[in-house]
């Protein structure tokens, strides 16, 4: 789980895994005197968009918050309809992004889906299991307190059966019962729409990521604005704890 402490140089621009909260949809969709219905379908369009420009550009890790474990909260119309057009996208992109060389992959507690998105799910992860591509990662049903939870008990489980000792358990033991424990870590978080907080994602993940905030709702986000937002990304310096002379000192042996 120990980050690797290097220096991001100018002409290193990609992270190796990028995670995106897409928020916007309903405003973007008020702002044309449109329904919340046809934000949401031109924000199934946008990770479209930019599933193919990570692609693209060699990205190895893609995480998108699709449905949190808060968005239940909502009105039953609206969570109604995301779970259709999750289905619906769905089935029409699965075959795209197998082609695509895509691996795809859910995270969160998928016990609260409908049994036919439950299969639709197992069905898609097969199927793409073995590509080689980009890794897309669909968060759905998940919050980082749930996550952290579920990787507790787990731990709390196998330490009652006597598989492990209390002293065992260090960061790293339970960074294993994490739920993208077998891939980087986020190097670079972006949260579109103009808000500027995690709303519980990846909280035990986000732990050195890079933190990058835009005012332009999902639905207009594009490659153009991927570039961006890993421009800002190289242009920092990844310390993980150290000093700037330390990091520099690594950077050049």
């Amino acid at each position: 789980m120990t980050p690797d402490v290097r220096a991001v140089s100018p002409c290193e621009l990609l992270p190796r895994h990028v995670a995106i909260v897409m928020d916007g949809n309903g405003r973007w969709a008020q702002r044309r005197s449109l329904t919340r219905t046809a934000g949401h379908r031109e924000g199934a369009k946008a990770v479209r968009r930019i599933v193919e420009a990570c692609s693209e550009r060699g990205i190895e890790v893609l995480t998108l918050f699709a449905f949190s474990s808060e968005n239940w909260r909502r009105p039953r119309p609206e969570v109604e309809l995301l779970m259709n057009l999750f289905l619906t996208t769905l089935r029409r992109e699965i075959r795209r992004l197998d082609v695509a060389n895509v691996r795809l992959r859910f995270i969160g507690d998928r016990s609260a889906f409908a049994a036919t998105l439950q299969e639709y799910i197992a069905k898609a992860e097969q199927r793409t299991v073995a590509n080689t591509g980009l890794t897309l990662v669909i968060a759905a049903n998940y919050g980082g307190r749930w996550d952290i939870t579920q990787a507790s008990r787990r731990v709390a489980e196998a330490a009652a059966a006597g598989r492990l000792q209390p002293g065992e358990i260090t960061a790293d033991l339970l960074h294993r019962y994490t739920c993208l424990a077998d891939l980087p870590e986020p190097d670079l978080f972006i949260r579109t729409g103009g808000e500027q907080r995690i709303s519980n994602f990846l909280l035990w993940q986000l732990a050195y990521t890079e933190l990058y905030f835009t005012d332009r709702l999902w639905p207009d986000f594009d490659g153009e604005a991927l570039d961006a937002a890993c421009a800002a990304f190289a242009s920092r310096q990844r310390r993980f704890g150290q000093t700037s002379e330390q990091v520099a000192g690594v950077a050049d042996a």
